[in-house]
């Protein structure tokens, strides 16, 4: 028979392919001038960190769901308000790519998330340049660039505004590696927007009054409440998701998923977005992206499994090999976020939404079962 546990561990993640898909495509459908008509991504962004601020003051200080870390005022100075600032760019840039360029040129592009990370990481120092990570970095740019040719509708404005958004979280994911975890912090998704979410909605507030604010005045918008509730209740669902996929099974796992629900994702916008066309080379340069991914993933892992494992100690093998599977970065955040030995394991592509507003997921700091009471309270 099939374990209890085992079905558990599916339907977390078939909870999280549809929220990480249904979170990108909602947010197109209200950001698109033609179907919901809202086309103000910053506003769409700050109700997201609004709401995902509240949320987890609840739940950290009133149902104490998870513990907050000891957070001194110098450090939250000098890492999650920069921190914060690099995570409100890459949401806000990323958004609005979604008002010039189809689900689908969104999710190839964001195969760049593992470029934009090691490019940011041996900048900073935290990754070294090394010719066989160069080689699947070039393969990725390669896939990329054959996809961006193909696209049908392509737009430069859109086109150069995910780009930046994407180099925006992989510095984001440098400097929480630089910053934070050199300080002994880990953030889970719950912890991480409870601390910056609201620095983020303070950093956004700046570009909505000189750019969305004045436009709200004169235009004739729809402010359905229901419609934005619902949009920030799944964002912040999708948090939750990773959340308990990770616990459940580990980053790997949750990569492996998202590479999935990415070309679900490609395939479904594609149905509910009739305008959005998909063209054989996008389908070819974006395979072609992936492979450079799954093979600089696959370095990856290999690295941190070397320096982790005793080459002589076969006892501590096992337990450290479901150690290492249980870690997280919101890579990709990859994804894209994941972000430590940042360049390791980053999401390299794989990600943790980077598609999700909220963590973009994106992907926010190492999970393990040891250092997350509320993993071994399952």
């Amino acid at each position: 028979m099939i374990s209890r546990q085992l079905v558990l561990t599916y339907l977390y993640l078939l909870i999280y392919v549809c929220l990480s898909s249904g979170v990108i495509l909602f947010n197109k459908w209200v950001l698109s001038p033609k179907y919901f008509k809202f086309p103000f991504p910053i506003t769409l962004t700050m109700i997201h960190m609004a709401f995902s601020g509240v949320v987890t003051f609840f739940l950290v200080r009133v149902f104490k769901v998870v513990a907050p870390v000891k957070m001194t005022f110098q450090i939250y100075a000098t890492c999650v308000i920069p921190i914060s600032a690099f995570f409100a760019s890459s949401l806000w840039f990323g958004n609005t790519a979604y008002l010039y360029i189809s689900v689908a040129f969104i999710q190839m592009l964001k195969a760049l998330m593992p470029v934009a990370t090691f490019i940011m990481a041996v900048l900073c120092g935290t990754d070294k340049l090394r010719w066989d990570l160069f080689l699947n970095m070039v393969l990725v740019s390669v896939g990329v660039v054959v996809s961006s040719y193909g696209e049908i509708h392509f737009n430069i404005i859109g086109t150069l505004y995910q780009v930046t958004g994407i180099f925006a979280e992989a510095l984001r994911l440098v400097l929480t590696q630089v910053l934070l975890q050199k300080k002994g912090l880990t953030l889970n998704p719950i912890t991480s927007l409870y601390y910056i979410a609201p620095c983020s909605f303070i950093f956004l507030f700046v570009p909505w009054y000189l750019l969305e604010k004045p436009e709200m005045d004169v235009s004739q918008i729809q402010f359905n409440y229901w419609i934005f509730f619902l949009n920030a209740v799944a964002a912040f669902a999708l948090n939750i998701s990773i959340f308990l996929v990770i616990g459940r099974t580990g980053a790997v796992t949750i990569r492996v998923a998202g590479v999935l629900k990415d070309w679900i994702l490609i395939a479904l916008s594609t149905i509910i977005f009739p305008e959005s066309v998909i063209t054989s080379l996008n389908i070819i340069g974006y395979a072609v992206a992936l492979s450079g991914v799954v093979m600089y993933n696959y370095l990856k892992m290999k690295d941190v499994r070397a320096n982790q494992l005793p080459a002589d100690n076969a006892p501590d093998r096992a337990t450290k090999d479901k150690k290492i599977s249980n870690i997280y970065k919101p890579d990709n955040f990859m994804d894209a976020n994941d972000e430590s030995t940042v360049g390791s394991l980053a999401s390299e592509g794989a990600g943790v939404d980077e598609e999700a507003p909220l963590i973009p997921s994106s992907r926010l700091s190492y999970i393990t079962r040891t250092q997350t009471g509320s993993f071994n309270s399952r």
